[in-house]
Formats: C-alpha cells, sequence, structure tokens
C-alpha cells in the first residue's frame, strides 16, 4: 500500500514537471506578446491549408447552416465530415464518408425522438443498407436494398 502510495506521489510529480517543461519549451520557442493573445476567436470559417497552399480542412457552415468540420482529400475532393445537421433537422449529429466522385458512401447519424442512432451504407449515391434503432420502438433493424431499389427488411423494420 505504501509503494502505490509513492508511486503515484511520483507520478503526479513527474507529470507537473514535464507539463511545465513543455509550456516552458512552447514560450522560448515564439513568446506571445499581450497584442496577441486572444480569449475568442470569432470567424464564420476556419480554413487548414497544406504546404501547396490546398483546403485539407474547414470548419464551417454546410449550405443547409449546419456547422461541420470538412476534410478534403489532395485532389480537394470533399471526402470526410463531422457535424450537425440543419435546425430543420433538429440538429442530430452525423458523420459521412464520401467516396472519390463526392459521394456519401457511409452515413453515422442519430434520428428520432428518442435520438436513436442509424448507420446508412451507400454505393453511388444509392442506399444499399441500413442498419440501426428503429426511431419509434427503439428495436434493432436491418434493411437492405438490392441493385433494382428493392427494399428487403432482414430484420426489425425500418
Amino acid at each position: 500500500m505504501l509503494s502505490g502510495f509513492l508511486g503515484g506521489l511520483l507520478g503526479a510529480y513527474l507529470l507537473a514537471h514535464a507539463q511545465r517543461a513543455d509550456s516552458a519549451a512552447v514560450r522560448v520557442a515564439s513568446p506571445p506578446s499581450a497584442a496577441q493573445l486572444q480569449d475568442t476567436l470569432s470567424v464564420r470559417r476556419l480554413r487548414l491549408v497544406d504546404e501547396t497552399g490546398r483546403a485539407r480542412a474547414e470548419l464551417a457552415f454546410s449550405q443547409d447552416g449546419g456547422p461541420g468540420l470538412f476534410f478534403y482529400d489532395t485532389e480537394g475532393r470533399n471526402r470526410l465530415v463531422l457535424g450537425l445537421y440543419a435546425p430543420a433537422e433538429r440538429e442530430y449529429p452525423f458523420v459521412v464518408l464520401n467516396d472519390t466522385t463526392q459521394h456519401a458512401a457511409g452515413i453515422f447519424r442519430l434520428f428520432g425522438n428518442d435520438e436513436t442512432p442509424v448507420v446508412v451504407l451507400k454505393n453511388k449515391g444509392q442506399d444499399r443498407s441500413i442498419l440501426g434503432l428503429n426511431p419509434n420502438s427503439t428495436e434493432p433493424f436491418l434493411t437492405i436494398f438490392g441493385n433494382d431499389g428493392k427494399k428487403t427488411d432482414v430484420f426489425g423494420a425500418y
């Protein structure tokens, strides 16, 4: 018990010392002036660019008004979005994986009054399978769509 207590004290000391050393290194590398320090930065869009000036990520609002974090590949294609749907869609959170044609290939989102999780897998913009919890009953379901678009409930109901 004593060794555990002493080990905890030693760990806390080392962690505090490491944090002070890291913050001191940052201060030595680039000491900010009082004019540079801000508590808040307010912008409508924040863009992260690579060494060639290409946008690789943005924190911005989508066309429908929901905030999102958008990631772009080296060709400028939107490949990943983390965000909230617009207020008209109750601002449910979502993650969208886009293919190279910028069509959604996978969507993970919350939906319905109980905010149940749903995963939608797509191909060329068409739903192929939907797995989740039914927003009315919270019962699990799996629905698949054939090449002809025919819907089949594997289990549960969507």
